[in-house]
C-alpha cells in the first residue's frame, strides 16, 4: 500500500513527521506537553495543528477543510500516533464531525464542521453504566416539551475527551424500541444541567461521566432523524473503527522502532542482544504483523473512499481489531525484550503499553469485532 500513496499524501505524510519530529522529538518535550504522560491532548498545540489546515483532512471545502477522504485522515492518525503528538481530541473530533457532515441540517453542520477545522475538539456519548457494547439498552432518556424543547437526563460514561470539548453528539432514548427508539442531540458541553467529571485511568485523564439533570435543548438540537440514531450510529461504524485502526497502527509502528532501536545498543554476554536469535525471531514476527496491519488499514480505507455510501463490516472491523491488538502486543513484547528498562518511567515503552491496553475495549471490544466479523459469513 505504500507504494499506492499519491505525490500529495507522500508530501503529507512526510510534513505530518517533521512537525513531530520539531515539537515531540523528545522526551522532555513530551513530559511538558503531556504533564508527564498523564495528559493525551495539548489544547495549544492542537490549535497549531489547526493553524497548518491539517485538522480538516478528511472534511468538505466548503466547510474549510482539505476535501481528502479517510486515507487522507487515517495517514494523519498514523503519523500523529507515531510521533507521539498529543492530539487526542482528533479522534473523537473526525469521528463526530463525520456524522454531522452526513446528518446534520446545514446551520448546524457549518457550525461545527467549521469549528472542528479551526480546533475545535468534539465528543460522542453513547455508552452508559448499564450499557456498554449492547448500546441499545442504553437509558438517558430525551422527553419532547409541548413547545418542541427536548429535557434530557440521565447519566453516560467513559466518554472520551468530554472534558475538552466544545460540543457532545449526544445518543439519547425517545422511545421504547430497543433500536429503533434512539436520537442523536448536538450538546454543548455548557449546557446548563451539564456536569462532566473525570474519570482516572492508567493514561491519566482520558475519559469521563457526563451527568445530564433537566438539560434543556431546542427542536433544532436533534441530528438527523427522531428514532433513527441507532441506523445513524451504524452508518459511522466505517470511519469509528477505521480511525481507532490508523491510531493504533502509528501506536505499534512507534512500539516496535523503539524496541529495535534498544536491541540494537543494549549488550549482553559480549553482543548487543538483539543478534540472539530469540528476540530476532520476535522482532521478524512483529514486523510482519505490523505490515500486513498497514496494508490492510489502508486497504479498508481506499474502499470505503472509493464507495463512500456503503457499509464495511467485516473489513473495518477486521482492521480495529487487527491494528488494536497488534499495538498491545508490539508494546508488551517491546516491554519484554527491554527488561526491567522496559518498565521503568524513563523510557517510552511503559506510555505505549497504557495507551495500546485499552485500545482492545473502546470503540468495540475485540470479541465485539469478532463477533461482527463471524456474522458476516452467517454465523
Amino acid at each position: 500500500m505504500g507504494s499506492r500513496l499519491t505525490e500529495e499524501q507522500a508530501a503529507f505524510a512526510a510534513a505530518v513527521r517533521d512537525f513531530a519530529k520539531r515539537e515531540c522529538g523528545t522526551r522532555e518535550q513530551r513530559d511538558v506537553l503531556t504533564g508527564g504522560g498523564r495528559e493525551v491532548h495539548h489544547p495549544e498545540l492542537y490549535r497549531r495543528l489547526a493553524d497548518l489546515g491539517w485538522l480538516g483532512v478528511c472534511l468538505p471545502e466548503e466547510y474549510g477543510g482539505s476535501g481528502g477522504g479517510l486515507a487522507d485522515a487515517c495517514l494523519f492518525l498514523e503519523e500523529t500516533s507515531y510521533g507521539m503528538v498529543p492530539c487526542g481530541g482528533f479522534v473523537t473530533t473526525v469521528i463526530t464531525a463525520k456524522a454531522y457532515e452526513r446528518f446534520g441540517a446545514e446551520r448546524r453542520r457549518r457550525e461545527v464542521l467549521a469549528g472542528a477545522v479551526r480546533g475545535d475538539v468534539l465528543s460522542i456519548a453513547m455508552s452508559e453504566p448499564g450499557a456498554g457494547s449492547d448500546v441499545g439498552a442504553l437509558r438517558c432518556r430525551a422527553r419532547r416539551e409541548a413547545d418542541g424543547t427536548w429535557v434530557i437526563d440521565g447519566q453516560k460514561t467513559w466518554i472520551s475527551n468530554a472534558h475538552c470539548a466544545k460540543s457532545i453528539l449526544l445518543v439519547a432514548r425517545t422511545g421504547e424500541d430497543k433500536h429503533g427508539g434512539l436520537t442523536m442531540f448536538h450538546l454543548p458541553a455548557d449546557a446548563p444541567g451539564t456536569e462532566i467529571r473525570g474519570i482516572e485511568t492508567m493514561r491519566g485523564r482520558e475519559v469521563n461521566d457526563v451527568f445530564l439533570t433537566g438539560v434543556r435543548l431546542p427542536a433544532d438540537a436533534v441530528v438527523g432523524e427522531v428514532g433513527l440514531g441507532w441506523r445513524q450510529l451504524m452508518a459511522g461504524l466505517n470511519y469509528e473503527r477505521l480511525f481507532l485502526a490508523a491510531n493504533m497502527l502509528g501506536l505499534a509502528r512507534r512500539a516496535f522502532d523503539d524496541a529495535v532501536a534498544y536491541v540494537r545498543e543494549r549488550e549482553q554476554f559480549g553482543r548487543p542482544v538483539g543478534s540472539f536469535q530469540a528476540l530476532r525471531h520476535r522482532i521478524a514476527d512483529l514486523a510482519t504483523e505490523i505490515e500486513c496491519t498497514r496494508l490492510l488499514v489502508r486497504e479498508v480505507a481506499l474502499d470505503c473512499d472509493a464507495q463512500p455510501d456503503e457499509l464495511f463490516p467485516r473489513e473495518a472491523s477486521m482492521a480495529k481489531l487487527k491494528a488494536t491488538e497488534i499495538a498491545k502486543r508490539a508494546a508488551l513484547e517491546g516491554m519484554q525484550m527491554m527488561g526491567g528498562y522496559g518498565y521503568t518511567t524513563e523510557f517510552d515503552m511503559e506510555r505505549h503499553l497504557r495507551a495500546a491496553v485499552a485500545s482492545t475495549v473502546y470503540g468495540g471490544t475485540s470479541e465485539i469485532q469478532r463477533d461482527v466479523i463471524g456474522k458476516t459469513y452467517g454465523l
